[in-house]
């Protein structure tokens, strides 16, 4: 397999790179957006944008690119090694991502075309309380209203669901012959019965809670079929893509503690000179690299189409492990300073166990692929 970036690839990185290094250079102009709502920095959403950022995956009859999903894990990588709070992963990976693959042409060309060019940010509310990570919709119900439908119910937590100006909503079906199928939605903004409550979270983003009351909503696509399958396979190119988000999160922590142990002095001498703690540097590193062939890996399964779902429980499970792990260590070998509010390691290590428990943990991912071992052939090693 090529794990190596090309030079347009390479290019897109350092675009990337300078663009986010200059709207957020240190922890503090970061501290300093998401304090204010909607929880990102309006202008640099609008210049990834003026860079093709936001319609990369995107089919360019639609708006976009045309590029693949390792343009995009260059990009979510570059979000998290910054922790910019910008929505790609949310907004272009996954709602966008399912417009994309199911929209109409019609559809594909409003929603898409804006957020290529910056004007829309869609949200995927789709999470309900009581269910856990599942492809399928529960309590949010969708009703036939003469030609058009009407949906009733709450999602919670929706990221960024208050700022989205138009929602990607997940619903079952309760008649037309199809009862307790999922469909998908798209709700407008500034919708009849459509009610918004936006709280922040532990990392900085936003979510919000959506309720529902006989909210018009127009079919994502044509047909009236179970469209769970391509949840499911949505949501599992976005674990993927947060899987870049958290490499480059936990390349930034370990950067950070080794420098801390290069500079920082105790009796007279660098930290980096007690074997004990220049050895658990060590391990943050091998924990990283593992999470990084992995993620890679999957990368390239996306973009072959084959088995994503598979695939992305391996992310998860293997980030999972490394970012508990890295950003438990980046605090102790900082020390006290490690969990004031004032210093970087904390913040990504809330990022990093935020994105953690977005769209499935690692608990989650390892009894997922644990139901499954027995379908796989056995090796014998004697053979």
């Amino acid at each position: 397999m090529e794990f190596s970036y090309d030079d347009e690839q390479n290019g897109l990185r350092e675009a990337v790179s300078g663009l986010l290094a200059r709207a957020y250079a240190d922890s503090e102009q970061r501290r300093a957006v998401v304090a204010t709502d909607p929880g990102f920095d309006e202008k640099t959403w609008s210049r990834l944008a003026e860079m093709g950022v936001l319609g990369l995956p995107f089919a360019e009859s639609d708006g976009g690119m045309g590029a693949g999903p390792v343009e995009v894990s260059v990009v979510a990588e570059e979000i998290g090694r910054v922790l910019a709070p910008e929505p790609f992963v949310e907004a272009v990976v996954l709602a966008g991502g399912l417009v994309s693959d199911l929209g109409t042409d019609a559809q594909r060309a409003e929603v898409l075309g804006a957020l290529a060019e910056g004007s829309l940010v869609p949200a995927f509310a789709h999470a309900e309380t009581g269910t856990r990570w599942e492809p399928s919709a529960r309590s949010v119900t969708a009703t036939a209203d003469g030609g058009s439908w009407r949906l009733t119910g709450v999602k919670e937590p929706v990221p960024h669901g208050a700022r989205a100006d138009v929602l990607v909503v997940s619903a079952q079906l309760s008649d037309h012959g199809a009862s307790g199928a999922t469909r998908l939605f798209l709700v407008q903004g500034d919708a009849e019965g459509l009610t918004r409550t936006a709280h922040r979270n532990h990392d900085g983003t936003r979510s919000a809670k959506v309720e529902f009351a006989g909210t018009p909503a127009a079919p994502l696509g044509e047909g009236t079929g179970d469209q769970t399958a391509a949840i499911e396979k949505a949501l599992a190119r976005a674990r993927v893509a947060y899987g870049h988000e958290a490499l480059g999160a936990m390349e930034t922590a370990l950067t950070t503690t080794a420098e801390y142990l290069r500079t920082r002095k105790q009796f007279g001498v660098t930290l980096n000179k007690f074997q004990a703690l220049t050895f658990r540097a060590a391990d943050m590193y091998v924990s990283l690299e593992l999470a990084r062939s992995t993620v890679m890996w999957a990368t390239l399964v996306v973009d072959a189409d084959g088995d994503v779902v598979a695939a992305a429980d391996r992310v998860r499970l293997q980030t999972s492990r490394a970012s508990r792990h890295i950003g438990k260590e980046a605090i102790q070998l900082h020390g006290g300073i490690g969990v004031t509010a004032e210093y970087s390691v904390g913040h990504y290590t809330s990022r990093l166990t935020a994105i953690d428990h977005l769209l499935g943990d690692g608990d989650w991912a390892l009894a997922r692929l644990a139901a499954t071992v027995d379908q796989h052939e056995t090796v014998d090693p004697l053979g």
